[in-house]
């Protein structure tokens, strides 16, 4: 154990000190390209190109600052500047979730926030060394818009959906784990993929405790009811909240219907024939016993839980303006957000009593697990993330060039949605659309028109952001944290590469490839 461990330490010190040497090293050269690049090879979303004449607040996180050889760089700077290989950290961290826990678990399970904050540390140090106040503003950005909003909705879920209790004797059959699995995916795209996945999976687990093969369950739940569920109207995922706030009529979103039902039809059907095989073949079924009816306890969590999604909705439609927050303009709707999911987690706490909470197996080791190191995740990415929004003039140019016809928006799109954060990737795309078509124009007019006379592009990119998400477990906000409490309640799950590899390769591809061929082929 000391020696492997040992081995995977020297691994990781050496990716680190190689990435801060050479981004110490590279930095003048990028500050005298960056001077060079012509008007015509800039982002889809720079100002020049996009369709509004100005970029979408949502798609610009980094403000303007200055380096620390005094130059003024913007977001699309930063990406054009920065090279593939610095986002070596955020390939680290993903590493680390998927090594470790194979290799020293016992480490892990009580060292991942010292190895996520590690990680996290190797971006930070050599990135404001070089970039400066820069490089400062694009961390204090994704932690102030991104992170903190993002913790701060999951655990107001979490708390309020642990406070609600199914009683009862619900036996987990082929025939109920396929109806649950239906249940989670219809509500998922109404109250959301996370508010939907907190509020089923332990019920979910409850019910299969007897069973012996659990492992595939939990997969076909994140596959389902924490992601491909959520793709009917702009509650169900941000990528779609955020195509929303960008013009995109609610109820637009039911045109991926179709495409919704091909994966449902394909994965339920698949689940049901694996769940029925697998139940022929336990030995230890239990009798039915004494019946107990179902009932809910903690049911007025449902009134916080409509709290939460109004509270959501709310952000997405006011316009309050900004305030300055250590410098970052914030959005004061952002703000009471935030408030009134921290309020509404407050209430859920102080009238559930907490031993309805104990019957519930609710403890808080998921959501800190998930927060220790998504905080790691969130900072590695920010490389990723400005090198996509760089477009043509970024590192990533080969990318945004091969994106052509509705079905490459479609697996790029999705494919980058698998491992960085859907909303921006989903934003990038929906952007580069509308400069496709309909350069120069503003974008409410942009967007009607291509949902007129080119609607499979949005299809293609709506669809990707969402349904890939399932792909990884850092894929979606609720992946990683139905997965933490599937495991604290006793059944295994894979390994971060086992559940790509067994499940995601081996299941999503065809049904994706399957989607392709018949919508957009």
């Amino acid at each position: 154990m000391k020696i492997r461990f040992g081995i995977l330490a020297l691994i990781i010190m050496w990716m680190g000190s190689g990435w801060a040497y050479a981004l110490e090293n590279s930095q003048p050269a990028r500050d005298a390209d960056i001077l060079s690049v012509p008007l015509e090879n800039a982002s889809p979303l720079t100002e020049e190109s996009s369709p509004g004449g100005t970029e979408p607040a949502e798609v610009a996180p980094l403000e303007t600052g200055s380096t620390s050889e005094g130059h003024t760089v913007e977001e699309t700077d930063l990406g054009e500047m920065l090279p593939l290989w610095s986002g070596i950290p955020f390939v680290g961290i993903l590493l680390s979730i998927a090594l470790c826990p194979l290799f020293v678990p016992h480490f892990w399970h009580h060292h991942f926030g010292k190895v996520s904050a590690f990680w996290a540390a190797v971006l930070a140090i050599p990135f404001l060394y070089a970039y400066g106040e820069s490089a400062w503003e694009a961390i204090l950005h994704i932690y102030l818009l991104d992170y903190f909003p993002f913790i701060i909705l999951l655990w107001a879920l979490y708390t309020v959906s642990g406070g609600i209790l199914l009683k009862g004797r619900l036996l987990g059959t082929p025939l109920v784990n396929t109806g649950l699995l239906a249940l989670g995916t219809f509500l998922a795209s109404w109250m959301g993929t996370t508010g939907a996945a907190m509020l089923l999976i332990r019920p979910f687990l409850r019910a299969n405790k007897h069973r012996k093969n659990r492992t595939f369950m939990v997969c076909f739940f994140i596959f389902l009811v924490a992601n491909i569920g959520g793709s009917l109207t702009p509650l169900g995922d941000p990528p779609l909240f955020l195509g929303f706030l960008h013009s995109v009529p609610f109820f637009w979103t039911m045109n991926i219907l179709p495409h919704m039902l091909v994966c449902v039809a394909v994965l339920l059907t698949v689940y049901f024939v694996m769940d029925w095989l697998m139940y022929q073949k336990e030995d230890s079924v239990p009798s039915s016993g004494e019946k107990e009816p179902l009932r809910l306890v903690g049911s007025y969590n449902f009134i916080f839980l409509l709290g939460v999604i109004g509270a959501v909705l709310m952000s997405g439609l006011a316009d309050w303006g900004h305030v300055p927050v250590l410098g970052i303009p914030v959005e004061v709707q952002g703000l009471v957000r935030d408030a009134l999911l921290i309020a509404m987690g407050a209430l859920s706490l102080i009238f559930t009593p907490w031993s309805v909470r104990q019957d519930n197996e609710f403890t808080w080791h998921p959501i800190q697990e998930v927060a220790y190191l998504f905080a790691g995740i969130f900072m590695t990415m920010i490389p990723c993330l400005a090198i996509l929004k760089a477009g043509e003039a970024g590192a990533a140019a080969f990318l945004t060039r091969a994106v052509q016809e509705p079905m490459h928006y479609f697996w790029i799109t999705g494919s980058l949605s698998s491992f960085l954060d859907n909303a921006p990737t989903y934003l990038t795309f929906f952007s580069s659309a509308l400069g496709k078509f309909y350069a120069g124009m503003p974008e409410p007019e942009a967007v009607a028109l291509l949902i007129r006379d080119n609607p499979l592009y949005l299809e293609a990119i709506s669809a990707g952001a969402v349904f890939f998400g399932a792909f990884t477990y850092i894929g979606n906000a609720p992946n990683f944290m139905v997965r933490s409490i599937a495991e604290e309640a006793g059944t295994p799950m894979p390994s971060f590469f086992g559940y790509m590899f067994l499940y995601s390769c081996t299941l999503l591809l065809p049904t994706f490839a399957l989607v392709t061929w018949i919508f957009f082929w």
